[in-house]
């Protein structure tokens, strides 16, 4: 493992910047800047709208400050930052937390796969072998595996941290990559725009911090249930017939079988018939229009598929 850009042999020292979302982290920008010029040439840090000191003391301790007048979000900050890492012909971007969470370095081994040209896209994951986290809250954890399981549903790229925020990218990568998310749904949608366009992603260890300043657990849990919301969504745009398929069948077996019940006790109970029996045929009929509904798609999403392929040459 290399300790500074210098030790990537064979090859020009490279252009790497670091850039950092930041918003109200005055306590710990400081110091996440010095160390991270330790091993890369320039740090940008995105100002998202705070109302305390930190971008006076990011630009103090030699970082360039972007200030948006209004807090945009995660997703926000990111969009000015590849844009302004495209302008500045950047080699390499390492994205961080600003609030100390990422260990600075892990900066030389995130961006060694991409200069050994085996990765476009390196994420520092906490749970493939020599990664972790410094006591990590239950209920963060669940959240992670929950959400990292319904986007590997959708993508098929087995990312085993889909929620790191430590993460880097190829000049290739930087010039590809589109997104349109706001907020820390980004995560999820630079992953399966990644696989869309075929860019290798490579996840190495790393340890992240959880005895840093941070935002309250209400937060992390709003944040978690709209990257979940959007993994679904994304989950049934790709793959209707599983997720319509599977709870329609269920539900259509759940009518079958209320309504063979209602049959048997038919003639001793009649006076209950009439309702058990609607419940019967609309839970049925349900479970049946979403079968049919996530087949419809499925078939339509193919046809379209092989449709861009035939006519236009597009996958």
């Amino acid at each position: 493992m290399v300790t500074s850009l210098d030790g990537i042999e064979g090859r020009d020292r490279p252009f790497v910047v670091a850039g950092m979302p930041m918003y109200n982290e005055e306590e710990t920008i400081g110091t996440v800047v010095l160390r991270a010029l330790r091993h890369v040439d320039k740090v940008i840090c995105i100002d998202d709208g705070s109302s305390d000191a930190s971008a006076r003391i990011a630009e103090a301790c030699g970082a360039t400050v972007i200030r948006h007048r209004v807090n945009r979000g995660y997703g926000g900050a990111l969009k000015t930052l590849f844009q302004y890492a495209t302008e500045i012909d950047v080699d390499a971007l390492v994205i961080l937390d600003s609030d100390g969470q990422h260990e600075t370095h892990d900066i030389p081994a995130m961006l060694q796969p991409i200069f050994d040209g085996e990765a476009d896209f390196t994420i520092g994951s906490r749970f493939v072998e020599g990664g972790g986290g410094t006591e990590m809250p239950a209920y963060r954890r669940l959240g992670i595996k929950v959400i990292t399981a319904a986007s590997n549903l959708s993508s098929d790229l087995g990312i085993k941290d889909t929620q790191s925020g430590f993460r880097a990218f190829s000049k290739r990568a930087l010039k590809r990559l589109r997104f349109d998310a706001e907020g820390m749904e980004l995560s999820l949608e630079m992953l399966e725009d990644a696989h869309e366009k075929q860019l290798r992603v490579i996840e190495v260890p790393t340890v992240i911090r959880y005895d840093v300043p941070k935002g309250s657990s209400f937060t992390a849990v709003s944040h978690g249930f709209t990257v979940l919301t959007w993994a679904m969504l994304s989950l049934s745009q790709k793959k209707p017939l599983l997720v319509l398929g599977i709870p329609g069948f269920g539900l259509l077996a759940t009518g079958a079988a209320m309504g063979m019940q209602t049959a048997q006790g038919f003639t001793t109970q009649i006076d209950k018939v009439i309702g058990s029996g609607i419940s019967a045929i609309w839970i049925g009929v349900l479970g049946l229009s979403l079968m049919a509904t996530g087949l419809v798609l499925q078939s339509a999403r193919g046809f379209l598929r092989h449709l861009l392929v035939r006519e236009f040459g597009l996958d």
